[in-house]
This record gives C-alpha cells, structure tokens and sequence, in this order.
C-alpha cells in the first residue's frame, strides 16, 4: 500500500496543529429526507489554522490524496470540493466525543443546515492521544481569543471552562467502514464549489457594524443587490459569504456618507465612506472589491459581485459620488460631466483572478532565472539566506546616534552622493562602484546666519551639486543657502515678507546638473521664480502668477524644457508652460490631497502622489488640432480630457500588509528614474515598512500586479532611485540607510508581505 499523499492548500506557516488522517461526516438531523449521515472525506487532515485577522482562526477540513488518485479525481469532476473551512467561534460548539467502537471524534455544528445538522471528524485509530487532546485545548484556546480579542495566555482554567460544550452527541459511523447507515440510500455527493467560495455562506467574517446613534440619515444616495464575497489570504481566493446583499449609501450630512452592506438576516459591514476604504472596480468581473478596517485596526479585504454592468455602474456612480463630495466638500453636480467621467474612470484598472498560485510559481522561477543572472554577471550586491536570523541593517548606522530620526532623502545628480536629514544634522553617503551606500560624513548643528538651530523642513540640490537650499519650518519666507563643501549655511534668501513658501524645485528638470542659478517655489496660492542674484526680495515679480482664491497649492515639478506642473491639496493639477501667465490645463480632483509631484523629463507622464494611492497621467493630446502636443502647450479639448490611471495596491494585499503591520495605507512621495540619458520605465514609491516599485510597462498593458516589494523591519521615511537608471533604489529608515538592487524586489505573496528581507554583506 502507498502512504505518499499530498493535502492541498497546506499552509505550514500559518497552521497551529494538525490531526494527519481521519474521516469528515455531515450529520444531519432525523427530519432530513437525506437521511441521518454522509460521508463527505473518506481521507482528510484537520487543521487549526491562524486567519488574517488578528484572534481569528479556522477550524479547515482538507481532503488527502494517495499518490496518483487526485489526477483521477480530476479527470471525473474538477469541480469537488477540497477544503472546508470553519471560523472557530463559539457558536460552533465544538466538543470531542468517544465512539462505542472506542473511536475519538470532533463534533460541531454545520450553521448552514438545520439546528441538527453537524459536522464529525473521526479519527484515523492510530492518532496519538495526547495529539487529540492537544489539538482540542487549542480550539478551546481559539475560540477564547475570538471573544474577547486577547491572548489566551491571559486566561485563567476556569476562564476557558466557558467554551466547554458538554452536550452529548450521536455515535458517528465506524471509520472501518466505507458505507453509510442503512437508512442513507446513496453516498451524497459535495456540493459543486463555485470559482470563489471555498467556505459555506454562513461562515462569519468580521463583527457587524450598525449606524452609531450619533448620525442621522438624511437620505439614500442607492442600494444595489450584489454577492457578498471575503477575501481568504491562505487560500489566495474570494470566499463566497451571501448570495444576496444589499449595498446602500446613506448621506448622514455635512458631507459624510455611510456604506451599510446588509443580508437578509444580519447586517454583514458598515462604515464611513473614505479613501482608506481603497476602492476598485472591475467591470470584467463586474466587481467592486474595497478593505474594511475592524475596531482593533486589522483589515480585510472585500468584494461585491453584481449581476450586470448597470447595477455596477449605478452602484459605482453613487458610491463614488459620495466618495467625491466627502473630500470635496461639494456636490457632484456641480461638476462638469467631462470631469465626472475622469473622476470615474480612476478607478477601473484591477483585474481579478480566482486563485494566484500558479501565477506566484510562475513569478517565483523567473526571478530565481534573474537572480542566477545577476550572479553570473557578477553584480549580486545582496545575499539572502533563508536560516539565517533577520538582520535589518543596510550597513550605515554610523549616522544614526543623536536626537531625531532620518526623514528626507536627496540624492545627487551631479555627483554620486546622497544626503539624509536626520534633525539638525545631514549624513553625507557615498555611492560606490559596487552599488552600495558608504557613509563620508555628517554636517552637524545646522544653524541660520543669526546662530539660531533648526531641522530643515524641505531640502534640494542646487548649482551642480554644490549647495542645498533648506527650508527652516520656523522662518517660512525665507530660504537657506549651504555650501557643501564647507558644511555650512552662508545665506538667508528672503523670498517674499507676504507670501509663506509651501515647495520649490529646480527649473528644469535637470538644472541642478548646470550652474543655473534660479529656481521655482509656490506658495499657498501662486507659483513663482527665485532668483538669489536679486537685492532684497528674491521673487522674480515678472514671473509671479497668483489666484485670488485659495489655490491650496502643495507640489511642483518642472520638465526638461521648464514646463510646470502644480498640484493642490485639493487634488487637482494645473499645467503651465512658463512662468507668470495661466494654466494650459487644469485637471479636475479625484479627492485626495496631492502630497508629491513628479513629471517625466519630457512632459509625457505626471505621477502625482496621495495617501493611498498614486496617480499616473499621460499629459499628451491624443485628438484634435493640437494631437501630439502637449497639455502644458494647448488645452485639452472638453471630450478629450486624459484618463487617468490609479496605482492602487490591491485591496487584498493591502489587508494582508495592514494584518501584519497594524499600520494604515500611505505612501512616500513617488519617484520616476531618472537619467539625461534614460528612458522612465519605473517607478518607486513607499508604505509603512515595505518599499514598492511600478513597472511602466506593466502598467501600460493593463497588467494585473505591476508592482514589487520588498518589507523591512521599520518604517522606510524616504526612498528614491539612484540618479541614471531604475536598478538601484536608496531607501532611509528611521535609523538607517542604504542602496538596494531593485532585482532584489519581490512580487506580493503572502511569505513577501509577511517577511522582512534578510541582508547581509556577502
């Protein structure tokens, strides 16, 4: 006999303890017409298992194959059913009983039956006891930990006594048996699984959440029918949850909006619409999937399927609507139907997959051909070994004694130098042939000419790399000048004594490369150059353009050729093609604010930054009299506004970061390569502890996942490409800094998104 078997979708990390071989039975109840039990698994393992949801776990059923009979199972029915899976709660009341053939087996309630109805793992005869035991203390323990959302290391024996269901159970059939009781006519075949559901419909997902008291409902924007569907990290899937929801906005006034999601017996999620809910729509699939944030801040990943494209579109117009009047403080239709539509069209790039395992394999032995690659080049500048202990340093912590944490990052162009500001000092980074980081020095006390300290606020290269402007976020009419090679500020630029400076940048894209003396800022409400030659005031009036209303400016970056793009805290991007006169363009808001702005060197692409996701626009003008030009030279026609694309991470992998991290969506500033002589093909941008890359290309195509990861075991406070290509990324933790090949970065898995890399020097 063969003893080789296989249990699929086994998740070594994450299971707690297992029973190797039993039996799975469906126990209905007398009055069923299908009779008293079914054998569902005539081979299976039980599992306990973790969830992604902190205190959750899963009781999960799944059945073994000898070797060679799972191919033949798929030749008769690729369709039966593999896993089952079980919240472990309290409700379930799950007990071990002793079989009069002297068998130990698991008993617990099937929720989507009759009262009656249960479920029974029977043993495999020759099971350790003690494992038996074990395995029921565990689910004791689990289903203490649901309740009351701490760690049943806190409880006392008698606190556990609480989940002790004594209530006495039926014999189930003899394992030694393959037949059924003799009034069970015909083994009952499992139910069909559909593409997305593993799980029966009734298993919980999170607690509900029901409108608090404080609010009122002024009115229902819509409510649209849907399935309801909870995404299951381990298996990689959408788990089915109800078949039916209604999903309703209610406005609660004042610009606040509630998504109550609502089956016919219970009310399942409801929650203030806002960005942090991640929205995405996929009209493929005809789907919405978003991330829901429960009470203790873990997050979980949902979707909506509907049933045509017009619920969706309905359901998408209003959640959006209230989406856009929430941020905006204004309603909908005011807005121009051409704006209505860009606003729309942000959010529909994602598509779905049932399952990514064959696509994570796939990924997997491409990087490992890339890797071997890099060896055999010899430009392996990391090293990652998977027994040795996590070591976080990227090797530069000489800087990291002192007051304050490392919180900007300026990488030079001129010079292959990177400058970290970490409070009133800045670390001076080598970079080296071998593409790492090698610290040279630091420039200590940072002080005004008056002999006052300060930590910069905001810090740029400038005039060949020879000196950085600083912004003293105590004196914010002013600019400071610093020679580098002498590690000293040797002026004050008083720019204006009425207008506070918000940011500034070069005025070209490439000026710090050249001895290019001005420079552009913007303030609250007007854009400006800066002119340090000038006597006094260093504002160049001739070129000062101002808005009598409040602009709430916030970013600004310049192309190759001195075109500006400036962006608002309201989200909106303006376009100019010099200084001192009006806006080509204006592109309407999504919602969020604009933290960060970038623009390819030829005007091409505008990156704009916000806090849960980054916003790539192609600036070119596709139709019309003026196709080809620019949106920095001509306006773009009413229909012809450019659609944008929204570089969202996707909501289920965004709840498997925040289940590890606890720590809510938001990002750097964005980053494209660059390079006089490189083509932008990436982009960098960061999260809490994990550092992500775009892939231009990618994006473009539509691909699913164009992004890659890499987690550290902090923070990352600022990252940016090594200046004239894409394949080393400078990345500052609170208390380090380093130089990483962007080859070392992974594509989302679960083992990328929940380990922090292992470096060292090899």
């Amino acid at each position: 006999m063969n003893f080789l078997k296989r249990v699929l979708g086994s998740s070594p990390k994450q299971d707690l303890i297992s029973i190797p071989s039993g039996r799975l039975y469906l126990s209905r109840s007398h009055s069923s017409v299908k009779g008293y039990s079914e054998c569902i698994f005539k081979d299976a393992v039980a599992v306990i298992r973790r969830t992604t949801t902190e205190f959750h776990y899963q009781l999960v059923i799944q059945r073994a194959y000898e070797e060679g009979e799972e191919q033949l199972e798929d030749e008769d029915d690729d369709e039966n059913i593999d896993e089952y899976g079980f919240l472990i709660d309290q409700a379930l009341h799950f007990r071990t009983a002793i079989s009069k053939e002297n068998f130990t087996f698991f008993v617990w309630r099937d929720l989507s039956g009759d009262p009656d109805d249960s479920f029974e793992f029977v043993c495999d005869e020759s099971t350790d006891q003690a494992i038996i035991r074990e395995f029921y203390q565990v689910a004791i323990q689990c289903q203490y930990e649901r309740k009351y959302s701490k760690s049943f290391k806190l409880a006392t024996e008698e606190d556990l006594t609480e989940f002790v269901y004594t209530e006495p159970v039926q014999s189930p059939p003899s394992p030694e048996s393959t037949s059924l009781p003799s009034h069970s006519s015909v083994p009952a075949t499992p139910e069909k699984k559909s593409k997305v559901s593993l799980i029966p419909p009734s298993t919980p997902g999170v607690p509900s959440h029901t409108l608090p008291e404080k609010y009122t409902v002024k009115s229902i924007l819509g409510s649209d029918s849907a399935e309801l569907h909870l995404f299951d990290s381990l298996n990689g899937t959408f788990l089915l949850q109800d078949e039916l929801v209604k999903a309703t906005v209610k406005d609660l006034g004042c610009w606040e909006y509630w998504l109550d999601i609502t089956g016919p017996s219970k009310t399942w999620l409801g929650f203030i619409v806002a960005p942090e809910i991640n929205p995405v729509f996929n009209y493929e699939h005809l789907s919405f999937i978003f991330n829901y944030y429960s009470d203790d801040g873990s997050a979980s990943s949902w979707l909506l399927r509907f049933e045509n494209a017009d619920l969706l579109e309905h359901f998408q117009e209003t959640l959006m609507r209230a989406l856009w009047e929430s941020l905006n403080q204004t309603s909908w239709g005011k807005a121009k139907d051409d704006d209505r539509d860009y606003v729309l069209s942000a959010f529909n790039d994602l598509t779905i997959e049932d399952a990514i395992e064959e696509e994570e394999e796939e990924e997997e032995e491409e990087e490992e051909e890339e890797d071997a690659e890099i060896i055999e080049r010899g430009n392996a500048e990391e090293s990652y070994d998977e027994d040795e202990d996590y070591d976080d340093e990227l090797g530069n912590k000489q800087f990291s004694n002192g007051e304050g944490k490392n919180n900007q990052l300026a990488v030079g162009y001129k010079h292959d130098r990177s400058f970290v500001v970490r409070g009133n000092k800045i670390g001076v980074f080598k970079h080296t042939p071998s593409n790492q980081l090698e610290f040279s020095t630091t420039i200590e006390n940072l002080k005004t000419p008056d002999g006052k300290l300060f930590s910069p606020a905001k810090v740029m290269l400038h005039a060949e790399d020879s000196t950085m402007i600083l912004q003293n976020p105590n004196n914010k009419n002013s600019l400071y000048n610093m020679d580098l090679e002498y590690g000293k500020i040797v002026d004050e630029w008083k720019i204006n004594d009425d207008i506070p400076i918000t940011s500034f940048t070069p005025s070209k894209k490439f000026s710090q490369m050249t001895s290019e003396p001005t420079f552009v800022g913007i303030s609250d409400n007007s854009l400006f150059r800066v002119d340090p030659r000038l006597s006094g005031n260093k504002m160049v009036n001739a070129e000062h353009q101002s808005y009598a209303t409040k602009s709430a400016f916030s970013a600004v970056a310049t192309t190759d050729l001195g075109h500006l793009a400036v962006a608002s805290s309201k989200g909106d991007i303006r376009l100019y093609d010099r200084l001192g006169i009006r806006a080509k363009t204006q592109l309407p808001a999504l919602g969020e604010a604009i933290i960060g702005l970038d623009v390819s060197a030829d005007g091409h692409w505008i990156l704009a930054t916000c806090k849960t996701y980054l916003l790539l626009i192609d600036a070119t003008i596709k139709e019309g009299k003026y196709a080809g030009q620019l949106g920095f030279q001509r306006a773009f026609g009413k229909d012809n506004k450019p659609r944008p694309r929204c570089l969202q991470l996707s909501p289920e992998h965004v709840a498997q970061m925040q289940s590890e991290t606890k720590a809510p969506l938001a990002f750097t500033q964005g980053h494209f390569n660059a390079g006089i002589d490189s083509k932008e093909t990436t982009i960098v941008s960061s999260s809490g502890p994990y550092v992500i890359t775009w892939n231009l290309k990618q994006i473009l195509k539509g691909d699913k996942i164009s992004y890659t990861i890499k987690r550290y075991g902090d923070k990352i406070t600022a990252d940016n490409f090594k200046f004239g290509s894409d394949n080393n990324v400078i990345i500052a933790l609170p208390d380090d800094v380093g130089m990483v090949s962007k080859k070392s970065f992974k594509k989302p898995t679960r083992e990328s998104i929940a380990t922090p890399v292992k470096i060292y020097r090899g």
